[in-house]
């Protein structure tokens, strides 16, 4: 579901390549974007969410979270295994009703957090386990609002938070340990700063912008303890090496009829954090 640029360079790109699925059809509120995503994978343009549904046994969704939020439940309810964005919806309330509509419904949900899926991401959080973590630094910046294919309506009104937020607060929160809190300083629009309180007593620093000139995006997380430095830094990542991973344990998720553990309900959590950091005390 969706034809912008996220569609057509990664959702549907990946869901062809197999061999573990099969892209069969693509909708979108333009027939026309629809049916360019769809045609260089032999894919149909539908005209109708409705279609969709009845072509399908699982459905990706690359739309902007508010419409994500409205439709995904009922592709929910209709028995239909979900491939989600980030953030989940717009807010939270938005969130919850939609990992309620999940539960209710029984069935599979995944969370295209994009840097999990990638074998380094993975090695790090594994090895970070084992640390005893007491601080940690971490961003991720880029200036994709500035203008281009990402400077989209939903982006520009919300900023990083919602956008970038999901994923450095999923990194601190699988490698440092579970947040218990998050305080959040700064506009989205432009740089905000999120101090977060981990489960475990460690304390963790996030910066992000969408807004800064640079020559390319930054991810860093750099972990400190009684131990040896350990930094994650995503400069070197081919994020291409994420597609197959991501799709082979999607498509395992639902053949066993069992979620990973980047369900919704990982969207949800992250979405509560996200909320914390936009209260004032």
């Amino acid at each position: 579901m969706g034809a912008g640029p996220w569609a057509g360079a990664m959702h549907a790109r990946m869901l062809a390549a197999g061999p573990e699925t099969r892209l069969t059809a693509v909708w979108a509120r333009r027939f026309d974007a629809a049916r360019e995503t769809a045609a260089p994978y032999g894919a149909r343009a539908v005209a109708s969410f409705e279609e969709l549904l009845d072509s399908c046994e699982a459905v990706a969704f690359a739309v902007p979270p508010a419409i994500q939020a409205e439709l995904a439940p009922l592709a929910a309810k209709m028995g239909k295994a979900l491939l989600l964005e980030k953030p989940l919806g717009p807010d939270l309330p938005s969130a919850q009703r939609l990992t309620d509509a999940i539960d209710e419904a029984g069935v599979v949900s995944q969370l295209v957090l994009t840097k999990r899926y990638h074998p380094i991401t993975r090695k790090f959080i594994s090895a970070a386990r084992q640390l005893d973590v007491a601080g940690a630094r971490s961003c991720y910046l880029h200036g994709a609002f500035l203008g281009g294919d990402f400077a989209t309506t939903w982006r520009l009104e919300h900023g990083a938070l919602l956008d970038l937020g999901p994923h450095l607060l999923d990194l601190l929160d699988a490698s440092v340990g579970p947040i218990a809190h998050v305080r959040g300083t700064g506009d989205p629009r432009r740089w905000i700063e999120l101090t977060c309180e981990h489960t475990n007593g460690a304390v963790s620093q996030a910066s992000l912008s969408g807004s800064v000139r640079l020559p390319h995006a930054v991810t860093r997380v750099e972990l400190f303890g009684p131990h040896p430095e350990l930094i994650y830094d995503t400069a070197e990542l081919d994020h291409d090496e994420c597609w197959p991973i991501l799709r082979r344990d999607f498509a395992t998720a639902v053949r066993t009829g069992t979620s990973t553990e980047l369900s919704a309900h990982r969207g949800l959590h992250l979405q509560h954090l996200i909320s914390q950091a936009t209260q004032t005390d």
